[in-house]
């Protein structure tokens, strides 16, 4: 026990960076994934393959490789970034394509007569995006989309694996200086549960607040 508490200050810089990158990636990953599930559900033929081209391709590969391609290939084609931005280019690749699905999912499950309904009144594109299909898609969108965010921190475990700094890769430094491997991996685990059981909470909180709209 003494092992685990004396390790707390020496991993608390490590998972200040797996939050940091869980939230960038998170913030990326739910924007270009919204636009690119709007791309594949409202877009025309020559915008939405290759939208789903990408979306096959990214979701079909394990996050390693694409973690490894990034890195590897970004200096290749001359390409100067940090490992640390190769790293959360990967990762916010491979989430984006799983947003987009559940975005395209959302938004296809709403009838299409509730956006005949909008444009009859005359509204544009954009205002039956924002006024009629988006309120519905919300609450079909959060818990699957709250997996992908569990998802997110836990990929970023793999960012050691490249030299950065994470929650991980501290927990495995300390392991180094103390040799008591068993303690600090229980404590890693424990961290990581406790972060996406509290994910799990606000999704149930968020569900809750937008059940309103009744089907």
């Amino acid at each position: 026990m003494m092992v685990m508490v004396n390790a707390l200050p020496f991993l608390w810089q490590g998972l200040l960076v797996s939050l940091q990158v869980s939230a960038v990636v998170m913030i990326m990953a739910l924007v270009f994934g919204v636009l690119l599930g709007m791309a594949l559900t409202y877009a025309p033929w020559w915008v939405a393959w290759p939208v789903r081209g990408y979306s096959d391709i990214a979701r079909g590969l394990p996050l390693i490789t694409l973690i490894f391609f990034v890195y590897y290939a970004t200096p290749a084609v001359g390409l100067n970034i940090s490992g640390w931005w190769a790293a959360v280019s990967a990762l916010a690749a491979f989430e984006t394509a799983h947003v987009s699905e559940v975005a395209r999912g959302a938004l296809q499950s709403i009838h299409h007569g509730q956006t005949d309904a909008g444009r009859a009144i005359g509204l544009t594109f954009g205002q039956r995006m924002l006024y009629v299909v988006f309120p519905q898609a919300l609450r079909r969108f959060l818990p699957p989309w709250i997996n992908t965010v569990v998802d997110t921190v836990k990929g970023s475990a793999l960012l050691s694996l490249v030299g950065i700094v994470d929650l991980m890769l501290s927990v495995q430094q300390v392991i180094g200086r103390t040799f008591r491997p068993l303690p600090l991996y229980i404590l890693g685990a424990l961290i990581y549960f406790v972060i996406n059981y509290t994910l799990s909470q606000v999704s149930r909180r968020l569900e809750a607040h937008f059940a309103y709209v009744r089907e």
